[in-house]
């Protein structure tokens, strides 16, 4: 097999494969590192690329495998760690010059989990400036490019592990999404991203973002996310939020899924959002195979749509006062735009951040409320395909210094409301560019958005497709 096919293999594959001494985890990690050579200085994933230690890594894994020792259900293979997630000896900059060098002595439990699981750790990928924006550009990284076209954006903070997933630097990538950093990077690279049920994946340290940061799998496949996710989830002491229930058995459970007889809920706009006209087309064509497939699909708007903008744009740039320390020593050296977002919020009063809090636990139990009638809810992923990832807005957008969530207000919703929700390929542009559908269930159920997404993937298959690199 060609090393490049290789590298595209999903984990599903490849992890029995190894088991079966069918294939060396020194030659998968050497297939993969050698295209991530290649390709690197054009994409620019990769913040930090360990490939001394992902071959001894690799080397360990084979030896192992010798002895009888292969252990963990994702034994042998790569995977990817977001730049905003902490790793033992590892840089951890988080796309920022403030933490440069920072080097972490302690993993996230996520990562203790993937690494116990048997997964090789290539390194971190890239992130926007503490994750703050949908564009795929930080000052310590520069750009990150689509892979399906240069100099385009790859979307939001977890942009390097959609780009991973999509270019094949091996099957398993992790990301984050705090308004949709999971999900706008799968739809920008037509790949496959969950962001989980809020606590199903211990996320620590624990933000102080009132409770919006989900970690989440970024794959090719659904089975490869399931696998993924099924690793990384379980509750953990360090984050108190995380749930108590151990995960499901997802990757078993995704065989024969369906959608048949399912009330399933379209929205094209969520009541309020501009949509470009070709994402629209293609998301709806989406939803209808979703009847097609025989669930019963309604369109509605939701009567708490309208009431997401104000209420992302308040919380978004109050949350961001957490880095207003570092204005006067490191301001011209950070993201104007996230500059720009920490000031529109320094004269936000408690009184008005508990006000606008009373607001979102309404809104949040309206979303609760919404899913009493439907199973699952259908709506684009974002409203516009990529565009230069210099610029925070699409050229014929109205213009901001910082409210790129003007283009995105279709995922922040659901990190507000805890609810598990899915980007997954639905087609193409004219040009080339991916769109991805957002697949949403009601909070906890998380397998249910899993078959959901693998009844669509048999549906409508993508993963065939790669970005010509």
């Amino acid at each position: 097999m060609a090393d490049d096919d290789l590298c595209f293999l999903p984990a599903s594959v490849l992890a029995p494969m190894i088991r079966a001494k069918r294939l060396s985890p020194v030659e998968l990690m050497t297939a993969t590192l050698n295209r991530i050579e290649r390709l690197e200085p054009k994409l620019n994933a990769f913040a930090t690329l360990t490939a001394d230690a992902a071959l001894d890594g690799a080397r360990a894994a084979e030896a192992a495998l010798m002895r009888g020792e292969a252990a963990g259900a994702l034994f042998g293979l790569p995977v990817t760690i977001k730049d905003l997630a902490l790793t033992a000896g590892v840089k951890t900059e988080r796309g920022s010059f403030i933490e440069a060098g920072n080097v972490p002595d302690t993993d996230a439990p996520f990562v203790t989990r993937l690494k116990q699981a048997g997964a090789i750790p290539l390194g971190k990928t890239t992130t926007s400036e503490f994750g703050w924006k949908g564009v795929s550009h930080s000052p310590v990284t520069g750009i990150t490019h689509n892979p399906w076209a240069h100099g385009l954006n790859a979307g939001a903070s977890s942009a390097g592990a959609g780009v991973g997933a999509a270019a094949g630097y091996g099957p398993l990538h992790q990301g984050s999404d705090g308004a949709g950093s999971v999900r706008m990077p799968a739809h920008f690279c037509g790949i496959y991203g969950i962001k989980p049920s809020y606590g199903r994946v211990p996320n620590w340290p624990v933000a102080s973002n009132d409770q919006t940061s989900h970690v989440g799998p970024m794959t090719r496949t659904v089975e490869d996310a399931a696998m993924m996710l099924e690793v990384m989830a379980g509750p953990h002491p360090w984050d108190h939020y995380s749930l108590e229930a151990p995960p499901a058995a997802y990757a078993a459970r995704l065989d024969g899924a369906s959608v048949k007889g399912l009330r399933v809920a379209w929205s094209p706009d969520l009541g309020h959002a501009r949509v470009d006209p070709e994402v629209a087309a293609l998301a709806k064509a989406g939803a209808d195979a979703f009847a097609e497939m025989g669930a019963s699909v309604e369109e509605v708007t939701p009567a708490w749509g309208p009431d997401g903008p104000e209420l992302i744009r308040f919380f978004w740039a109050a949350h961001e006062l957490s880095y207003v320390k570092y204005l006067d020593q490191w301001g011209a050296r950070m993201d104007p735009g996230l500059v720009a977002c920490i000031r529109s919020a320094e004269n936000h009063s408690a009184e008005a951040y508990v006000e606008m809090r009373t607001r979102k636990l309404a809104y949040v139990e309206a979303i609760h409320r919404f899913f009493e009638r439907y199973d699952l809810l259908l709506t684009p992923a974002v409203s516009v395909a990529a565009f230069p990832a210099d610029k925070l807005m699409p050229a014929d957008w109205p213009q901001h210094d910082w409210d790129w969530v003007q283009w995105a207000e279709f995922s922040y919703p659901f990190n507000m409301s805890h609810n598990p929700a899915a980007s997954i390929p639905c087609g193409f542009t004219q040009v080339g560019l991916p769109v991805g559908l957002q697949i949403v269930g009601p909070r906890l159920a998380d397998l249910a958005v899993l078959q959901a997404s693998a009844a669509f993937e048999q549906a409508r298959p993508w993963a065939d497709r790669r970005p010509d690199l």
